[in-house]
């Protein structure tokens, strides 16, 4: 894969972002939950975030938020009214915990949309999506036939992309994309090793405090609709003791790319076997280079509350070592702060952490690399993406100004019944689509 790259596509913060503490094991969603949400400050600071990437010189696409309220979902539900925004209040009036489900604007949540497999490592040389299904949370299990759509509209060049539908949306392939999927490899475009990480076994009982969401079922089927050398692939298990402390993703104790994979004591149930099938994997590719961050100097409940492994580790343009764009509750927070100072004054692979606002998803159990979702792209692969999907300064501004105008500055538990949300939302991102150029048909609303 000739010039290949690794493009961050960053999921815009919807109209409706607000705090309704709806994912079970999130400790950060669950503290918040009922707190004023500010919506346009959101998708500004996914944006500066976004913004402060594409300048750096690394590839950076935008994915749009979903129509929410679901309105389809809550008529096909039995609620009805004279119009969408009746129906909506109706729902909101008589099933409040319901009508949150469908008005969640969790979309933004990029890492995930899907699992993503790069052509060097695919059986026909194609990237593949896989959008995950995202049962296990009710909020999040509408969401993959739109993210579906939106793919397809972004990744439209059938010879370069392949882009399947999500899995059965069935517990025995609970998939939550790539946020339990990381990629090591040399270069970006040689062949790499992909490493799932599930929770689970389908067919076991799971009895604990907080569900495992990742299935070995959904990584496997994956891995076989993906086309992939069984032996470049390893399936890990994520440690009970991570997800009982609230790790409900693998990307909250574990990042990687390159060859680097900087992770956690605690993050896999067995650590050792772990790294040695990874070697074995990587065998006459790459060598792999494991950062283990011990407990003893960041224990675990600081790494899930500081969010310092839900961070993007990035192949920085000009920078020999990679750089780790944090949190700023990782600069906040004392063990994770001294840990980074330590990790860049070496020798390691890591020689800089940079520190990113990015608080209203924070507050909501999303970090820095909650937010992207990786696509590993070669030239071709590269000028065959929606040319609209690319964050240029020119589109930062038209979408900086279209988020003044349509995003509300506050969302309060108060006003989250409001009718009008409903006619707000669309508009926002009836205007979205000429921006990035989705059609006229992409969302329900379009098209009823």
């Amino acid at each position: 894969m000739s010039g290949a790259v690794e493009a961050n596509f960053d999921g815009l913060v919807g109209p409706t972002h607000n705090y309704g503490g709806l994912a079970p094991g999130n400790l950060a969603s669950a503290k918040n939950r009922g707190a004023v949400a500010h919506p346009r400050h959101g998708v500004l600071e996914g944006l500066a975030k976004a913004r402060m990437l594409a300048d750096a010189g690394l590839a950076q696409g935008l994915l749009p938020p979903q129509e929410r309220p679901d309105i389809p979902a809550l008529r096909a539900l039995g609620f009805a009214g004279r119009s969408d925004g009746a129906v909506w209040e109706a729902a909101y009036r008589s099933a409040p915990e319901l009508a949150l489900n469908m008005l969640s604007a969790s979309s933004m949540w990029a890492a995930n949309a899907a699992t993503v497999s790069p052509g060097a490592d695919t059986s026909d040389a194609r990237a593949h999506f896989t959008p995950a299904n995202l049962v296990t949370a009710l909020h999040r299990s509408i969401e993959h036939v739109q993210t579906q759509k939106a793919l397809s509209r972004i990744f439209a060049d059938e010879a370069r992309f392949a882009v399947h539908g999500a899995l059965p949306s069935q517990a025995h392939f609970a998939d939550e994309g790539a946020a339990n999927h990381v990629r090591l490899c040399a270069q970006h475009g040689a062949p790499g090793v992909e490493i799932f990480v599930h929770g689970r076994d389908a067919f076991e009982t799971w009895q604990a405090k907080y569900p495992a969401r990742q299935t070995l079922q959904a990584c496997e089927a994956v891995e076989r609709r993906h086309g992939l050398d069984p032996a470049r692939t390893v399936h890990i298990r994520q440690s009970r003791k991570a997800i009982e402390a609230g790790a409900f993703h693998n990307d909250v104790v574990c990042v990687g790319t390159g060859p680097v994979l900087f992770y956690h004591e605690h993050a896999f149930e067995d650590c050792a076997a772990a790294l040695d099938a990874i070697r074995r994997a990587a065998e006459g590719l790459f060598e792999p280079v494991f950062v283990e961050v011990p407990d003893a100097e960041v224990p675990l409940s600081d790494a899930i509350t500081s969010y310092l492994f839900n961070s993007q580790l990035l192949i920085w343009p000009g920078e020999s070592r990679q750089v780790l764009l944090a949190p700023k509750e990782t600069e906040e927070t004392a063990s994770t702060l001294a840990y980074c100072q330590r990790l860049t004054s070496g020798n390691g692979p890591i020689g800089a952490v940079q520190f990113a606002d990015v608080r209203q998803s924070m507050r909501n159990g999303g970090g820095p690399a909650c937010l992207r979702l990786r696509v590993v792209l070669d030239e071709a692969q590269r000028a065959a993406v929606n040319p609209r999907a690319w964050l240029t300064a020119e589109r930062h501004g038209a979408l900086t100004q279209w988020a003044n105008a349509h995003y509300r500055e506050t969302l309060a538990p108060d006003d989250l019944g409001d009718p009008a949300l409903v006619d707000e939302s669309r508009a926002a991102l009836d205007a979205l689509t000429q921006i990035m150029g989705l059609g006229s048909d992409f969302y329900p609303f379009q098209r009823s």
